[in-house]
């Protein structure tokens, strides 16, 4: 098909960015506009004849803007087939003039769904309805009519328009419609998202998360994924592949972290980058994860974040060269020193010292990430997701349980001897560290410091002896964390032999029996959790 004329164009935007350079060149390429509202007061104002889209339509803008678009001479305008010549009849019979370009944007319901305490009523005002209308109609009727919903593709479209004297080619029309049905399915997934989680609410009332309860509360039937893509990168976990970083809008996490200063994040970066700000945030004292393809190679807690970072670092020195680091507290000048004197290639911190900027921007490579923490909303986990050939699975993120003192009830001791207090404040300090790391885990740690990772073993008992033969710090005294349970005693003798006095575990073996046996024959105290911590 041939190129298609634009002799009229529609234009009701909520981001005006670009739009009047926009608007002129269609009227210096002899296009009439036509618009509503705001976006008709803001082209009038830079001096541009626009035509009310109420002179259109003959029916003035009512319920407070609510009707204005919704009309059989716009959407006729835009839908009949100019090819037709029943559609051509129809139109002229009923006064319909055509509309050869819709430039519409919709109302940001997602910047309000993503702001806490956003009133119910202002969430519902937000959801667009004749936008998406006038979108869908003129991306099914591409092949006469142009849509354009992005200020990225204004110049372009306008050069378009010049060189091909005031017309726009197929490949072009098409193209926007494919984009046009993308954006109005990720803005529908977007508001049926929110509205999940939300209970009804009278509208001067704040939206509120839905309570965990009811056959409602289990996952949804259709499952609804909106993020619009932030960046390209420059490859995926290996230079063949193809990568791209998609966010949800709300700014958090690492996703939505505000990149200060480096080079271009890449694929796996940013995957490590989750696992150590991940890792650091399970603390309330100040807390340093050092990362390496995933797994920590060093955590630590300290009195002050330099403390905790000395002790990561100390975990394994050569592992911890090229990786990346998180932590819980804002970067310090001191801490920001002891890492200028190590090669990592990124940092995780919720905010850095104006000294720490300062020292760290020395190193101009480094990448420099400043994360807001994602809540946490009881009784209601994060989904993630996971993709398998054919599908994706979806499951709660593996919050853990209540490890606070009065949150204890579920360990249960069953050796004969009971850890001692500075034992058991160390075994829930390992158990922290070991759900983030790949099964089959054995972590051992001491005095708030990781000393040997033993990860992504096949064999549990290999993952025990591994962690110990990995270790460059004396493992005497220390304990160790296992993220699932000892399937036989042999995984207990492993962790004994290189040291350990105490173990956490989840428990739940057949033969749970001779482990226990085992710790008590080699005078180990030993903790079931009843939960297991398996990371894939």
């Amino acid at each position: 098909m041939e190129d298609k004329q634009i002799k009229r164009a529609i234009l009701s935007v909520t981001d005006k960015t670009g739009l009047t350079e926009f608007a002129r060149r269609l009227a210096e390429a002899g296009v009439e506009l036509i618009s509503t509202g705001g976006t008709a007061r803001s082209l009038r104002e830079a001096g541009l004849a626009v035509r009310d889209i109420s002179d259109l339509t003959g029916i003035a803008e009512m319920l407070d803007g609510r009707v204005k678009t919704l009309h059989p001479k716009v959407h006729g305008g835009i839908l009949y087939v100019r090819d037709d010549a029943r559609h051509r009849a129809a139109v002229a019979e009923h006064g319909i003039e055509a509309i050869d370009m819709v430039v519409v944007n919709l109302y940001a319901f997602a910047r309000h769904a993503n702001r806490p305490g956003a009133p119910f009523g202002e969430l519902i005002e937000n959801i667009d309805i004749g936008g998406p209308a006038l979108i869908r109609s003129a991306a099914k009727n591409f092949e006469d009519v142009a849509v354009v919903t992005s200020p990225d593709d204004y110049a372009a479209l306008a050069g378009e328009l010049e060189q091909r004297r005031g017309a726009l080619s197929l490949e072009t029309r098409w193209s926007l419609a494919r984009k046009a049905f993308a954006m109005t399915a990720a803005y529908d997934s977007t508001i049926a998202a929110t509205l999940r989680r939300l209970e009804l609410a009278p509208p001067a009332e704040p939206a509120a998360p839905r309570a965990a309860a009811g056959s409602d509360d289990g996952f949804p039937g259709i499952l609804h994924l909106s993020c619009a893509k932030a960046m390209d990168l420059r490859y995926g976990e290996n230079p063949h592949q193809r990568a791209a970083l998609y966010v949800d809008g709300s700014g958090l996490g690492v996703a939505g972290a505000r990149q200060l200063q480096g080079k271009e994040l890449s694929y796996n970066n940013l995957v490590d980058l989750d696992a150590a700000w991940d890792l650091a945030q399970e603390f309330g004292e100040p807390a340093v994860a050092i990362v390496k393809h995933t797994n920590p190679c060093g955590a630590a807690i300290g009195a002050s974040l330099v403390e905790a970072y000395r002790k990561a670092l100390a975990t394994d020195p050569v592992s911890a060269y090229g990786g990346v680091v998180g932590v819980n507290r804002e970067l310090d000048d001191a801490t920001a020193e002891e890492l200028a004197g190590l090669f990592v290639e990124a940092i995780a911190a919720p905010a850095y010292s104006r000294g720490a900027r300062e020292r760290l921007g020395q190193k101009k490579n480094l990448r420099l990430l400043e994360v807001k923490a994602v809540a946490a909303t009881p009784g209601r986990p994060q989904p993630m997701v996971k993709q398998i050939s054919g599908g994706i699975l979806l499951q709660d993120k593996d919050e853990g349980q209540d490890l606070s003192p009065e949150g204890e009830a579920g360990l249960r001791v069953v050796s004969a001897r009971p850890p001692s207090d500075s034992e058991m404040r160390e075994l829930l300090f390992a158990w922290r560290v070991a759900k983030h790391v790949k099964s089959n885990a054995i972590v051992y740690t001491r005095d708030g410091q990781t000393l040997g990772v033993g990860a992504g073993q096949m064999s549990r008992v290999d993952a025990a002896k591994f962690g110990a033969a990995k270790s460059v710090l004396p493992l005497a005294g220390s304990v160790a964390a296992s993220d699932a349970f000892f399937p036989f005693p042999d995984g207990v003798e492993a962790v004994a032999a290189a040291g350990a006095t105490a173990v956490i575990q989840p428990g739940g073996s057949v033969r749970d029996d001779r482990v226990i046996e085992a710790a008590d024959r080699l005078g180990l105290a030993m903790i079931f959790t009843g939960m297991r911590h398996f990371l894939h």
